[in-house]
């Protein structure tokens, strides 16, 4: 057994020989043991958003959502009862991706008919992209996270905008990575780019 760490508050041993350990320094997790016919009503996970790599999300989902909302679309985005699971960095990385400003009204993503707009399509896809290259490197190691085999993850090597403030935009648009806070958040960006 492995010498337990500040913030180690479960450790499962699995009989491969593996442990794996929940870690939370900011407390922004928790844990629950649920029967699996009893998800749907696990009150940890009625009110949690749809999943950003299931088979509902895409565009007319994002339409769905955001239609006629004024709130800034890293917000909604970052809402989990609306979106599950998309963190800081992942949305910063995303919004990068489609060239969305963190600003922009999340309303901009439907029609008035509640279609989803050319805007909607790139994010959706975005988000999808940035979480299936996250998880092929194996997430993002900025202090702590470590894989279940004890590696670190490599995505924060890909990083085009996030905790890259005052440098150049990737992109060569002689934008220069600016930083400001949604939420009491980070919010990396590029304000040539990103519109």
């Amino acid at each position: 057994m492995t010498k337990l760490r500040a913030h180690d508050h479960v450790v499962f041993h699995m009989s491969s020989g593996v442990q794996v350990v929940f870690n939370d320094p900011r407390r922004f997790g928790l844990m629950d043991i649920v029967r699996r016919d009893a998800l749907a009503t696990c009150k940890h996970l009625s009110a949690i958003g749809i999943e950003p790599l299931g088979n509902e999300f895409g565009a007319d989902a994002l339409a769905r959502l955001a239609g006629g909302r004024k709130t800034p679309v890293k917000a909604l985005l970052m809402d989990q009862r609306l979106i599950a699971g998309l963190g800081n960095i992942y949305t910063c990385e995303a919004l990068w991706r489609a060239r969305l400003s963190p600003e922009r009204p999340a309303g901009d993503l439907a029609t008035k008919t509640g279609r989803p707009t050319a805007a909607a399509k790139r994010l959706a896809q975005a988000i999808r992209s940035v979480l299936e290259d996250a998880i092929r490197a194996g997430g993002s190691t900025l202090r702590d996270h470590i894989r279940a085999t004890g590696e670190i993850g490599e995505f924060q090597h890909e990083f085009a905008v996030y905790d890259r403030e005052g440098e150049p935009c990737p992109r060569r648009d002689r934008g220069i990575i600016r930083r400001t806070l949604h939420s009491g958040r980070s919010t990396f960006y590029c304000p040539v780019c990103q519109r």
